[in-house]
């Protein structure tokens, strides 16, 4: 249970629930066996009226009636309990599982992009709801029923040990069994769970793939594949699952076997005590119901230990996640103050760690306040590895990359990516209204602003001639709507956030020329105090800029202006030219 330890801070905040929660479950149990005593009295009584004639009829009747009355009250007193018991700590291991799965999802934020390469949606789906699921059982019902039964065999067990010693000793007999065989099934559950969660964490990743990728997966016609595939999957799944479930089979016969066996006991040895005068026969039918009390509560221990066991396999995954450390933290950062913001690169160069790739090799640019930069060159040349280090997603491995005159090092994230307006190669939209996703860049945004960005974007007509206008909701990644609609909300998206640093990452791509010379004409007039970075592989976009750079397997080849640069024999003549050749 080491990996559930992770938990007792949540079982700290909620501290004096559990108390209240462990009050009503052991006053539950105090009035349930109750009963069983007067239920013993009982028919104590009824056997003394039958060998004495001592007692009258109307006696006995009254002492029948009260012993009724105080064996429903009590029943409905520990219902009363119990009741309360379900309403605080169940509540206690919802409010637990919604803290963890903020938890995990926050800490999923953090995290940097090397953890989302080598980990897969399913899997961080499945952590953070299944292993949750699985965890909260513990936290609920399983802290639930062991206080429950802890508390009922410490009551039971004191007051038959009180009554009878050596019956009580012939009725406990098996349960020394019971717990050799609860130790050696647990832990038989808790390896066939791990594999069950591992492999419920796969078959979610590839349902999330498939449901991603159905366009591709019906363009190549290979539907029966995946088909055939999730079958295997699937299969493995139910053949995980069905060895976990017959370990699990044994609990309960288990324990409807021993349970029997001590009923016989108190049977047998409670009767020859009673033939021999040494017990009242109110005792023995005491002792029987006491035996019969324990039956739940005794088959509860494996169900309790099934799903710790499963609990901590899943908590286990969690933790591994949990225990994964941002690469780039903002602890300790400052943040940006200042105006201006012009982009310095001082001998930068940056490997990725999980390839091993050198991406920049001794870059060095500068760029001023307002300035634009575009940035070309063939794929691979490193122009995405430049945005990466500039939006600090990766820090450099040799160098200093300076903003508003600071080392980007000391800049938190936060204070650094809120003056930027970055719109990514592959843009992203939500499954939402085309003004929600506008407006994620800026929260607070009017229908004024929505419409102004969208007009600079060169997106606001086609969004009237939708259905709906800017209420349209777009399918899931913006499926609904034509690859440069999605790059000219996402432009619209970045601009409504008024960015002092404008990084556009080959966005304009899906557009044509025309389109295109519009967006840039837009931006020229907006760009006023906004340092501009363009990734782009057309002239047309590249040509206005104030510096044009030009990178080959990240080095610099290039520097100057289009006008400069058209003169001179390299890459970007040869682009410029085979472009003219194009259009002619």
């Amino acid at each position: 249970m080491k990996a559930l330890k992770k938990l007792n801070n949540y079982f700290l905040k909620y501290k004096f629930l559990l108390l209240i929660g462990l009050f009503f479950t052991v006053s539950s149990r105090v009035f349930a066996v109750i009963a069983p005593s007067l239920v013993g009295d009982s028919i104590t009584q009824i056997e003394n009226f039958i060998t004495e004639s001592d007692l009258e009829l109307e006696q006995i009747k009254k002492i029948l009636i009260k012993n009724i009355l105080l064996i429903i009250g009590a029943a409905i007193t520990s219902g009363f309990f119990t009741f309360f018991m379900r309403q605080t700590i169940i509540n206690v291991s919802r409010n637990i599982e919604f803290d963890l799965k903020n938890s995990i999802y926050n800490h999923y934020q953090k995290l940097s992009v090397n953890f989302y390469k080598k980990n897969r949606t399913g899997d961080l789906m499945s952590r953070i709801s299944e292993d949750v699921s699985k965890v909260r059982m513990y936290v609920g019902p399983a802290l639930m029923y062991s206080i429950n039964t802890l508390t009922l065999f410490i009551i039971v067990i004191s007051y038959m040990f009180s009554v009878s010693p050596r019956l009580s000793v012939y009725t406990l007999v098996p349960l020394p069994f019971l717990s050799f065989i609860i130790y050696k099934l647990s832990r038989a559950i808790h390896d066939k769970s791990s594999e069950v969660q591992k492999i419920l964490a796969g078959l979610s990743t590839f349902a999330q793939e498939t449901f991603s990728g159905i366009g591709i997966i019906k363009s190549f016609s290979v539907i029966k594949n995946r088909i055939k595939k999730m079958e295997l999957i699937s299969r493995e799944s139910k053949d995980k699952n069905m060895s976990l479930v017959s370990v699990q089979a044994w609990f309960f016969p288990m324990m409807i076997l021993l349970i029997g066996a001590s009923n016989i006991l108190v049977i047998f040895i409670g009767g020859k005590q009673f033939i021999n005068n040494e017990i009242e026969l109110g005792v023995l039918a005491e002792f029987i119901i006491y035996v019969n009390m324990l039956t739940w509560p005794v088959a509860t221990v494996g169900w309790i230990t099934s799903i710790v066991q499963q609990a901590e396999a899943s908590q286990k995954r969690i933790n591994e996640f949990l225990d994964e450390n941002p690469q780039i933290s903002d602890f300790g950062k400052k943040e940006l103050l200042t105006s201006e913001f012009p982009i310095e690169f001082k001998n930068v160069s940056l490997t990725y760690n999980d390839t091993g790739l050198k991406a920049l090799n001794n870059l060095s640019f500068k760029i001023k306040n307002g300035e634009t930069l575009a940035l070309m060159g063939y794929t691979g040349s490193g122009k995405t590895s430049v945005i990466d280090v500039l939006t600090k997603t990766y820090l450099p491995t040799k160098g200093e990359v300076l903003i508003g005159n600071q080392p980007i090092k000391k800049i938190s994230q936060k204070s650094l990516r809120n003056i930027m307006g970055i719109v990514p190669q592959e843009p992203f939209l939500f499954s939402d209204s085309i003004e929600n996703n506008i407006k994620f860049g800026k929260n607070n945004a009017n229908k004024k602003e929505i419409i102004s960005s969208c007009k600079s974007a060169k997106i606001h007509k086609d969004i009237l001639n939708f259905k709906n206008g800017y209420k349209t909701v777009l399918g899931e990644r913006g499926i609904t709507i034509s690859g440069g609609q999605k790059q000219r909300v996402s432009i619209a998206r970045a601009l409504i956030k008024n960015p002092k640093i404008l990084i556009l990452d080959d966005c304009l791509s899906s557009v044509d020329t025309k389109t295109e010379e519009a967006i840039l004409s837009e931006l020229k007039k907006l760009k006023t105090g906004i340092s501009t970075v363009i990734i782009c592989h057309r002239i047309s976009t590249a040509k206005n800029a104030d510096k044009i750079l030009v990178l080959n397997k990240g080095k610099l080849e290039q520097i100057g202006t289009h006008k400069e640069l058209i003169c001179v024999d390299g890459f970007y003549k040869k682009t410029f030219e085979l472009e003219q050749a194009n259009l002619n």
